[in-house]
C-alpha cells in the first residue's frame, strides 16, 4: 500500500491527458444575428432613444443637403425646385463675403481650440487634487452652473463689466488711464468670445475628465510614489498618460466641429463689432442664406462645412492610430 499510494496522482495525471481539449473558441457555433439580439435585448431597448434621436434629428435632415443642387423654392418644395448643379457653390465660393467669413470662423476656432481645450483638463485636475469631498463638491456644482446659462444673459454680464458703461471702463479712468471698450473692439473679438466660452463650459467640460481620472488605476501612484516620485512627476508619468485617451478623443471631436464657433453667442454680439470681424460662417448662413432667400446657397456652405468636419475628424483619427490609440473609432486593422 506504501508503494500504491504515490502513484495514484500519476494515474489521474494520465487519464486527464487524454481526455480531449475543448474546442477552440473561433471553432465553437457562433450566434446568429436573431440569437445576438434575443441576448442583448434589454441593453438595445436602452440604447433606443439616443438611436431614434440621432436618425430623426441628425440622419433624417441630411435630404435636405439637395438643395445645394437645386434653385430651391419654398413653395414648390424638393420635388419641383430646378436643379442647378454646383452653381450655389460657384455662387457662394465667388462672394468675398464667404472668404471673410471663413478666415474669422478659423481664427475664432484656432483661438478656442489652443487657449479653452486645455482649461477643462487644467481645472479637472485641481478639483482632484481637493482632498475635502464636501469642498470638491461645493467648487463643483459652482463651476457647472454657468453652462445652464443662456447667452443672452451671459453677453448682457459681460457687457456690464466690459462695456463702455461697465466696471472695467470706469476703473481704467479712476486709474488715470484710457477708457477701453472691449465689447465693440474688432480686434479683442476672437479673444472675448474664447473667454466667455471658458467662463460658461469649461465647469461642465470637466465632467469627462473627471471620470477618466477615477479610471486611473490608484496603484499606479502608490507605486510611482514608493519610487521617489513627487507631485509633478507622477503628473507627468501616470495622471496624463492615462488621459490621453479621452484628451485625444475630445481633441478629434473638436477638430470635427471647428467650422462652428457658436452661432447665438456670435449673432449677439456681431452687430457691435461688425461683420467684417464679427461674420462667421453660420451667421454667413443667416443672413446671405436664409434672410435674403439664397436657400441653395446657405445648403451648399453647410455641406462644406460638413465635408470638411467628417474630412478632419476621419484624418485625425487616422492619425490617432498611427500614434496607438484608438481614437474616436477603430480602424480596419486594428
Amino acid at each position: 500500500m506504501a508503494e500504491t499510494a504515490p502513484t495514484l496522482p500519476l494515474e489521474k495525471r494520465r487519464k486527464q491527458a487524454k481526455a480531449p481539449a475543448p474546442p477552440p473558441v473561433a471553432a465553437q457555433r457562433r450566434l446568429s444575428l436573431w440569437q445576438r439580439i434575443r441576448r442583448d435585448k434589454v441593453m438595445l431597448l436602452l440604447t433606443l432613444p439616443g438611436l431614434l434621436y440621432f436618425v430623426v434629428f441628425h440622419y433624417v435632415p441630411l435630404i435636405g443637403y439637395m438643395v445645394a443642387f437645386q434653385d430651391y423654392q419654398p413653395y414648390l418644395g424638393y420635388m419641383h425646385s430646378a436643379w442647378v448643379g454646383v452653381s450655389n457653390f460657384t455662387a457662394a465660393f465667388a462672394d468675398p463675403d464667404f472668404w471673410s467669413a471663413t478666415g474669422n470662423t478659423l481664427k475664432i476656432a484656432v483661438v478656442q481650440l489652443v487657449f479653452f481645450f486645455p482649461v477643462p483638463i487644467a481645472l479637472a485636475l485641481l478639483l482632484n487634487s481637493i482632498v475635502s469631498d464636501k469642498l470638491r463638491r461645493f467648487v463643483q456644482s459652482v463651476v457647472y452652473l454657468p453652462h445652464f446659462i443662456g447667452w443672452v444673459i451671459i453677453v448682457s454680464i459681460f457687457q456690464q463689466i466690459l462695456g463702455g458703461a461697465g466696471l472695467l471702463p470706469h476703473v481704467l479712468e479712476s486709474l488715470g488711464l484710457p477708457r477701453y471698450d472691449m465689447m465693440t473692439d474688432p480686434a479683442a473679438f476672437p479673444w472675448l468670445l474664447a473667454l466667455q466660452t471658458m467662463w460658461k463650459d469649461a465647469g461642465w467640460g470637466t465632467i469627462i475628465v473627471l471620470a477618466a481620472l477615477l479610471s486611473i488605476d490608484r496603484g499606479l501612484y502608490e507605486a510611482s510614489a514608493i519610487d521617489g516620485a513627487g507631485k509633478w512627476r507622477r503628473l507627468w508619468h501616470v495622471t496624463l498618460p492615462g488621459l490621453s485617451p479621452v484628451i485625444i478623443l475630445l481633441l478629434i471631436l473638436n477638430l470635427g466641429n471647428i467650422l462652428t464657433v457658436g452661432f447665438e453667442q456670435i449673432l449677439l454680439q456681431r452687430d457691435a463689432v461688425g461683420p467684417d470681424a464679427g461674420e462667421v460662417l453660420d451667421t454667413y448662413v443667416y443672413f446671405h442664406g436664409i434672410k435674403d432667400n439664397a436657400w441653395g446657397v446657405a445648403a451648399a456652405v453647410g455641406l462644406v462645412k460638413a465635408v470638411i468636419g467628417t474630412a478632419l475628424v476621419i484624418g485625425a483619427n487616422k492619425f490617432a492610430h498611427r500614434l496607438g490609440h484608438e481614437g474616436v473609432y477603430r480602424g480596419a486593422d486594428r
